[in-house]
């Protein structure tokens, strides 16, 4: 009778079961709980394919939630996707490749990715875009400028915090930094550049966008031709390169006027 009695809870038990579910951080559960377990009644359901419902629920959930987390804090200005891109536009793109970076191979392999072109061509949708998708796939991400970069270490090392802020861009298995070669880096902002692409050689991937072909990145880095030849040295070992050739988009109504 005793073992009876302990295999039917009481209405004491069953009142503190929200509690004990948010106490457990099982929100899913203590939301759907009733819900399903009179679904399962009608529709003799078992206790284990009804239990198996709730814990996929709550699992989606929390994958919902650590998806969110890592949106955050890869600092995306915007959520891209690679169906929003227009493949229509671009004079000369290599879309095989493109496909084949979005199944994320390269971040396993520490691969590099660099995308080339003119302003207006799509290189910072597609940037946004894998990095979008690294999120989804569960790995961890960076977005930021290359100014953002210099500007930030620039500061850190006069207060002292250099290697907390150079923490932020080594860490994440993918740091996409955009932007670079729009503005000249003087030869402070470059060796700071320079760290973060060689401590995060063979360690992470490094996506970059840039509006400037390689043997016109000395011009970036003031000339500097020792700096800008370590650099490329350590981020081209292992990296694939797309080029996208045609005329700015954000131009295409004024071009279509003339």
């Amino acid at each position: 009778m005793k073992s009876e009695a302990r295999a039917r809870p009481t209405p004491v038990a069953n009142a503190m079961l929200p509690a004990q579910l948010a106490t457990l951080q099982l929100l899913h559960l203590r939301e759907h709980y009733e819900a399903l377990a009179a679904e399962a009644a009608r529709g003799q359901i078992s206790h284990v394919d009804y239990l198996a419902e709730l814990i996929e629920g709550e699992v989606h959930r929390r994958e919902q939630r650590s998806l969110q987390r890592r949106i955050r804090a890869a600092r995306l200005p915007v959520l891209k996707t690679l169906d929003g891109f227009d493949w229509g536009w671009p004079r000369k793109i290599n879309r095989e490749q493109v496909h084949n970076l979005f199944r994320l191979a390269f971040l396993a392999e520490h691969t590099n990715v660099v995308l080339v072109s003119n302003v207006g061509l799509g290189k910072t949708h597609l940037m946004t875009a894998l990095a979008h998708a690294a999120c989804v796939r569960g790995h961890s991400v960076r977005f930021t400028t290359a100014v953002e970069i210099i500007n930030t270490l620039t500061a850190a090392q006069r207060v002292g915090s250099f290697k907390r802020e150079m923490a932020k861009y080594v860490r994440p298995a993918l740091l996409a930094i955009d932007e670079l070669g729009y503005l000249p880096i003087d030869k402070a902002g470059g060796d700071a550049l320079f760290q973060v692409i060689s401590q995060r050689y063979e360690r992470g991937s490094t996506l970059i966008t840039t509006n400037r072909v390689f043997k016109k990145w000395a011009e970036i880095f003031n000339n500097d031709s020792t700096l800008t030849t370590a650099l490329l040295d350590r981020l081209l070992h292992h990296c694939e390169v797309v080029r996208i050739e045609g005329d700015s988009y954000r131009q295409k109504d004024q071009i279509a006027e003339l």
